[in-house]
């Protein structure tokens, strides 16, 4: 018999041999399961859903805790910082001021107020008041807390409508792994709405707000920058009803992945709709405070030493 011949026959034979029993191995595959019954909606009931959630927050009052990570691939490294006490007050259309409380001593850790464009942070323990600009984002890695922006807290506790003259909506069917009891991953349903706004250069992706099949409130809300890119990943759970039945969620996680900050607010307490006056959202430049502008190529600090600069 030829070379030729030889080498089919074996090559048929190893062609052969998988199909056979004595090579066979199954095994059990069991599919994510849903625990509970999905909800069903429609894109219009989704987005009804979105501008009368808009429409029912005016302003918020809220006691939080806040928990910080900051850190990455980036900075090499993850920093956890020991959780404080804190408040934050928001107004529509883009008012926003929050205080952190240093741990035991209770003394301001920080203190932030934005207007919807501009915004000032106090920092008491470095002597600095930075005043900038929402619209003008300088990332210090070496200080990532200073690229957080008031306006970033405000877009993800309070929900914007969709407006029609400028933005469209798009519904997507989408399904998440997600960890539940015992570290079991299952298979959530989602339902998302994808918001695309019309700019001057023509249309991007905004937002994807994200509501689960199971309850159809909202979980997640990602924001995205004008080159597409995630800006802002937003968690929300422990929804509670407040007394005129509006549904808020009580732990929200706030991610800012390019520079690198996680803030996570589990709210303590909580009044929707009180009225806030204009002297709620005012701060003024303490005396002696290095002031960092930076919209700005060099700070004004008349009165910090060299050293601290």
């Amino acid at each position: 018999m030829s070379f030729f011949f030889r080498y089919r026959r074996a090559f048929l034979v190893l062609a052969i041999l998988p199909l056979t029993g004595c090579l066979l191995r199954s095994r059990k595959v069991e599919p994510p399961f849903i625990s509970v019954q999905l909800q069903t909606a429609t894109q219009q009931q989704l987005v009804d859903y979105i501008n009368a959630q808009a429409a029912s927050i005016r302003t918020m009052e809220a006691t939080v805790d806040i928990d910080t990570t900051v850190g990455g691939v980036k900075k090499g490294k993850v920093t956890d910082y020991q959780e404080i006490r804190g408040y934050v007050l928001a107004r529509k259309p883009a008012m926003l001021r929050m205080i952190g409380l240093m741990p035991i001593v209770r003394n301001k850790a920080f203190d932030m107020v934005s207007d919807g464009q501009g915004f000032k942070l106090w920092i008491p323990t470095k002597n600095r008041f930075i005043v900038g600009r929402n619209d003008v984002e300088i990332h210090n890695p070496s200080q990532p807390l200073e690229s957080l922006r008031p306006q970033h807290i405000y877009d993800a506790l309070l929900l914007r409508h969709i407006d029609p003259e400028n933005e469209i909506a798009v519904l997507e069917n989408d399904t998440e792994l997600v960890t539940e009891a015992k570290s079991r991953k299952v298979s959530r349903a989602d339902y998302i709405v994808d918001v695309i706004h019309k700019e001057n250069q023509g249309w991007v992706l905004s937002r994807k707000i994200v509501f689960s099949r199971t309850d159809l409130l909202l979980h997640r809300q990602l924001l995205y920058d004008e080159r597409g890119n995630v800006a802002t990943n937003a968690v929300y759970g422990n929804y509670k009803k407040d007394e005129n039945g509006v549904d808020f969620p009580w732990q929200i996680e706030i991610a800012r992945p390019q520079e690198e900050y996680d803030i996570t607010l589990n709210i303590v307490k909580l009044d929707l709709n009180q009225p806030l006056p204009d002297d709620k959202f005012i701060l003024e430049q303490p005396a002696g405070a290095e002031v960092v502008h930076l919209d700005k190529p060099e700070s004004q600090s008349p009165s910090a030493p060299p050293g601290d600069r």
